[in-house]
């Protein structure tokens, strides 16, 4: 944890326990902001630098403690060689009845994760997920640029909605680039991929694709980004057209999730989350498969499964395949609130339990030829590893992880979280996985 981060928190501690925690919220009015530098850390990516910032707008406070509208904006980097540039706004209330959400992002991945596709069928070596003599094997390049514009309304007085909206994606992929890399050396399970066809040639370099989204939305929570009681349903379908890259890869998907907050006296909450995301027609590109769909973003860069989005814990998008099923389990303990800086704060921990597998795998067929390929592809504790042996013939089963966050609130909205996990099995990730970030994954 980086120490302007943990000085903040502790300080925000020490005022907790040296103030009245059953004071009433102070309404809030007109422009609030949370700046923040964006210094952190993520085991997946290493450490996190640049700037960030949430600004609300509440108006006369007669909404509070939801926003008018709220805009989010960072420009940030991270010590593996990834930068992020994004920026987004959301307002239930700047277009009568409809709810807009807008966001511009880039990410530029110089060393993305890859570890292979349908989950157990793919080895994981945690000697080897770093650089090694040159070499880089769970390693690769993969830029995006994203827009997306939703849209949503009520169906009446009803607690029922609809949604809609629309994603425009270029993604651009190859080897991974790193100083620490040698060419002669550096042979990726990107590579291995690519000459066996399980990553078509044809879209081996990324693509483009302008995605469409439609569906029902069923809503109780009593506040969205940090709920006591409610549930929230939402179901849709999503796909594009291949009429821009024009690699045959048109698509057509489903997605559901289902979230329940239940109180538990007055501090606890217990949290639920079920989803559901799978391939109903078409062929998806390989690198659109770790793209987690969702209608309201909660992460900047919702991806898995694995990691900071999904299955804490796990190495980030360790588990690749048309279709997944996951859930989140955790409960919320609200064990301080008080006032500072004329803002309201709250401190919450969130012990938490993950799991979710691959239902849908993706070219199985193609993974088994790799089962004839003797090469030697990296040594590990002085023996030879192949390349058939990274297909393990594995049937999937479920992934699994536990852990424990803090977060820092502030006006309910303004979330800062340092969470833990730790998955069940080593062939998931061996270690503490680290994220300090913001808001709850759901």
């Amino acid at each position: 944890m980086n120490k302007l981060k943990f000085l903040l928190t502790a300080a925000l501690l020490s005022m907790a326990l040296m103030t009245a925690s059953a004071q009433e919220d102070i309404v809030k009015t007109g422009l609030n902001f949370g700046p923040l530098p964006a210094v952190g850390y993520s085991s997946d990516l290493g450490w996190h630098y640049g700037a960030l910032t949430d600004i609300y707008w509440y108006g006369d406070g007669s909404k509070y403690p939801e926003y008018v509208w709220k805009a989010n904006v960072e420009a940030s980097w991270y010590s593996k060689g990834n930068a992020v540039y994004h920026a987004f706004f959301d307002s239930k209330y700047l277009l009568n009845g409809v709810r807009l959400s807008a966001d511009i992002s880039y990410f530029g991945n110089k060393t993305d994760n890859f570890y292979g596709f349908n989950g157990a069928s793919s080895l994981y070596v945690p000697e080897l997920d770093k650089i090694v003599n040159g070499q880089g094997l769970y390693l690769m390049r993969r830029d995006i640029f994203r827009t997306i514009l939703m849209l949503q309304g009520r169906f009446g007085e009803s607690k029922w909605g609809w949604a809609g909206g629309v994603t425009y994606w270029n993604v651009r992929t190859g080897h991974a680039v790193n100083k620490g890399l040698t060419p002669a050396n550096d042979l990726s399970l990107y590579d291995l991929y690519v000459a066996h066809d399980i990553i078509p040639a044809a879209e081996a370099a990324g693509g483009q694709h302008l995605e469409f989204k439609a569906g029902v939305v069923f809503d109780t929570r009593d506040h969205e980004n940090n709920p006591s009681r409610g549930t929230n349903i939402e179901a849709y379908i999503y796909g594009s057209p291949d009429f821009i890259s024009k690699h045959d890869n048109s698509y057509l998907k489903l997605a559901v999730h289902l979230k329940e907050f239940v109180p538990i006296g007055n501090r606890i909450v217990f949290g639920a989350h079920l989803a559901f995301q799978g391939q109903l027609a078409g062929r998806t590109p390989y690198y659109m498969l770790s793209t987690i769909q969702t209608i309201n973003l909660k992460q900047i860069r919702p991806e898995g499964l694995g990691s900071t989005c999904t299955v804490r814990g796990t190495v980030y998008n360790r588990l690749q395949g048309n279709g997944y099923v996951w859930s989140n389990l955790e409960f919320r303990w609200t064990f301080a609130k008080f006032h500072w800086i004329n803002q309201n704060w709250a401190l919450v921990t969130n012990p938490f339990f993950d799991m979710g597998m691959v239902v849908q795998p993706y070219r199985p067929e193609q993974m088994k030829t790799l089962l004839n390929d003797n090469n030697v592809v990296a040594i590990v504790d002085d023996k030879p590893l192949t390349a058939g042996q990274l297909y393990t013939q594995k049937s999937e089963s479920l992934h699994m992880s536990a852990g424990i966050g803090l977060h820092v609130l502030m006006n309910q909205n303004f979330n800062i979280n340092f969470e833990f996990g730790k998955c069940f099995d080593i062939n998931d990730g061996k270690g503490l996985g680290i994220n300090v970030g913001l808001n709850y994954i759901f």
